[in-house]
């Protein structure tokens, strides 16, 4: 009895199976699987802003309060 190698049965199947994986693997984000990157709110930036010394206490806290205002005028 001879076995011929193609692809039309189980070989089909492990490779099909291989591909899946493969893809699987690379087009997930590496830092949290499954979810995208979230971009950061103007919140956030400011805060890292003010974290990283670009800006002071006072400028800091007058730009907080115009961006609360601007959130809930879009609510």
């Amino acid at each position: 009895m001879m076995y011929y190698n193609n692809y039309w049965g189980m070989d089909l199947i492990w490779w099909c199976a291989w591909i899946v994986m493969l893809l699987w693997i690379f087009a997930v984000p590496y830092n949290i699987p499954g979810q995208r990157n979230r971009k950061d709110s103007p919140l956030d930036v400011l805060l890292k802003r003010f974290a990283a010394g670009e800006i002071g206490k006072e400028e800091y806290a007058e730009r907080k309060k115009i961006i609360e205002i601007e959130m809930i005028r879009e609510s």
